[in-house]
């Protein structure tokens, strides 16, 4: 059986959850911790892209202006 070996790490680079030093497998991450908790943070709409955009109205609030 062959012994777990640590990470490499990328001098200069930081993990953007814990500012540990980022790791070649996990880029930009330290760990897949880290990474799991990012995509959460995605997931639960912790982050979001802002839009400028104006999006059409709905439908449903279409028909409530022609009555």
């Amino acid at each position: 059986m062959t012994p777990l070996t640590p990470p490499k790490h990328i001098p200069d680079s930081v993990c953007p959850i814990c500012q540990k030093p980022t790791a070649v497998e996990f880029r930009p991450f330290c760990s897949r911790r880290c990474a799991d908790i990012d995509l959460g943070r995605w997931l639960s709409e912790e982050y979001r892209v802002p839009s400028t955009e104006d999006f059409p109205p709905s439908p449903n609030n279409e028909r409530e202006f022609e009555e």
